[in-house]
């Protein structure tokens, strides 16, 4: 058969449900094969929202996520979405077309070594050179996008070789079982725990993946230590009940870091050197920090546990949990205490209905707006702190934010991807007016798609998360202020429903109507970082250092 469509079947075969891009010239023998597919192909209006819908896909499903370029500038698009899904660890697999390598009447007309170009951003980067190379070459992106450490992988398709007939067979995938961890780390673990006087669990981002959360609530139900998260941990278990003490959205200073610096043992699941570190170990300290994880820990000047606790993270809790017995010199009275000052400083900032909206009240209204299953993904700027830390998550992967590559445009094309992977679930995005207007061509898609979504742009006429370091910094107003559209009229351009809030107590209400009223809706809502500062810097630290 020809060479694409051989293509096209071993991405069947790896159960590939979309395929989210834009092609070109070279690409149109692949083309033709996806049409004739089960594949649905997402046409975007940037190739870097392909390559984010892609990695989303991949995050919220723990399949391949499939994007499609052409070469030259399509392929040089996808470099960001390529580092998004490696930082933040989404299996992914990208593909881009090239000219023919055999025979080439245009010479180096938009001819880039993509291959290398992908080296430092994949764990996998090849280019096929013959179609007998097609099922190996595909099986092994695969193996490699999804396997732990997850990531992305690209393969550079040439037109000619698109096009040459090929009789080799599928290469089906090989059954594979994580390893497990060695029974002596358990048995050290269990000791360890049983030992401490006032244990934390702390959840990473690597927990949020391969369904450890069944896991985890068994083994904070029987014992009843407390547990905190990354920003990238949120949801893995119920953040509404009184065994979570908080998010480390911040470096230092918060409630949290009370209980961070009081717990003498940390039990650190899931940790992702890619996030900002949770806590700072010294050589020095008595507290004991135990690396429960896929891998063993990568050490650095912060971070060096005393014990590693290397396998499936799912089963190395379930031995522990299975092995352990509650203590009772368990002592978890500061970390109350610090969780209680933590939530009553969170009701009073909420409480606050000047207009335009304080951060705080609008992840209030939000979070009322959302059923527990419902998915709020978020774009990159101050406001992604405040979601962090103050928006309970109960399920995992319902609140999507990036702590890894923390890249602005993603907010609204990972929600897009949301509504496709779980159409019966609402789905809203929260983007800054700069993030939002990074892709926000892909309203037009969105649209086009019919999906029911709700996308939140904050608007601010600024840059403002760097505006507010510039200010901490005490530098001078300069070089990050600009004009927006009118929102209201650009989404009904697009074909999309535009609103605006006029006053604090209108969000809520509309937010109900938009999530129940089937369309794209974009709600424009004035926001007010100016007191960021002194809440952040000033008043959080103060408190916390009072318990």
């Amino acid at each position: 058969m020809k060479a694409s469509d051989l293509f096209v079947r071993a991405l069947e075969a790896e159960g590939v449900e979309y395929v989210f891009g834009i092609p070109g010239e070279e690409n149109l023998d692949l083309l033709e094969s996806l049409r004739t597919s089960s594949i649905r192909l997402v046409l975007t209006r940037h190739e870097q929202a392909a390559g984010f819908m892609a990695a989303t896909y991949g995050r919220l499903t723990g399949k391949v996520g499939v994007c499609l370029s052409t070469l030259g500038p399509g392929a040089t698009n996808l470099v960001t979405a390529a580092a998004y899904a490696q930082l933040g660890a989404m299996p992914m697999l990208m593909v881009t077309g090239q000219k023919p390598i055999k025979t080439s009447k245009q010479g180096r007309f938009q001819v880039l070594d993509v291959v290398d170009m992908m080296q430092p951003l994949t764990k996998y980067t090849v280019q096929v050179v013959s179609g007998d190379r097609v099922p190996a070459v595909v099986r092994e992106a695969f193996r490699l996008a999804h396997e732990e450490r997850p990531g992305a992988a690209h393969i550079e398709l040439p037109e000619d070789i698109a096009a040459e007939s090929t009789d080799a067979g599928l290469i089906a995938p090989s059954a594979v079982r994580r390893p497990i961890a060695e029974y002596k780390a358990i048995d050290r673990a269990v000791a360890m725990i049983e030992a401490a006087q006032s244990p934390v669990l702390l959840i990473g981002a690597a927990a949020n993946r391969k369904l450890t959360a069944k896991m985890l609530r068994e083994f904070v139900a029987k014992t009843d230590i407390p547990f905190i998260t990354t920003q990238m941990g949120k949801g893995v278990l119920d953040e509404h009940g009184p065994r979570f003490l908080g998010n480390t959205a911040l470096s230092d200073h918060d409630f949290v870091h009370r209980v961070v610096e009081a717990a003498d043992l940390i039990i650190n699941v899931g940790h992702d050197v890619v996030e900002k570190p949770p806590f700072f170990m010294r050589t020095t300290d008595r507290r004991q920090v135990m690396h429960v994880n896929f891998d063993s820990a990568m050490v650095d000047p912060v971070y060096f546990p005393q014990l590693e606790v290397v396998g499936d993270i799912a089963n190395s809790i379930w031995q522990i949990k299975e092995r352990i017995a509650p203590q009772p010199h368990w002592n978890f009275e500061l970390f109350r205490r610090a969780h209680e000052a933590y939530l009553a400083h969170r009701a009073e900032s909420e409480e606050d209905d000047r207009f335009p909206l304080r951060p705080e009240r609008l992840v209030r209204a939000v979070r009322a707006a959302m059923p527990a299953e419902g998915i709020v993904t978020l774009d990159n700027g101050i406001y992604k702190i405040w979601f962090a830390r103050n928006y309970p998550a109960a399920h995992p992967n319902t609140l999507l934010l990036d702590n890894a590559l923390a890249t602005m445009g993603a907010g609204l094309p990972s929600a897009m991807t949301a509504k496709l992977v779980y159409p019966e679930r609402p789905v809203l995005t929260v983007c800054g007016d700069g993030g939002f207007m990074m892709n926000s061509q892909e309203m037009e898609t969105a649209v086009r798609l019919g999906l029911h979504l709700v996308v939140l742009v904050l608007r601010d006429d600024a840059y403002g998360m760097i505006k507010w370091k510039q200010a901490d910094m005490q530098l001078p107003d300069f070089g990050l202020d600009y004009g927006n559209p009118d929102f209201v009229r650009y989404a009904e351009a697009y074909g999309a429903r535009g609103w605006r809030v006029g006053a604090t107590a209108e969000l809520e209400p509309l937010l109900a109507r938009c999530l129940e009223e089937p369309a794209v809706h974009l709600v424009e809502v004035p926001v007010d970082y100016s007191l960021n500062d002194e809440m952040l810097h000033r008043v959080i630290p103060a408190l916390s250092a009072g318990l």
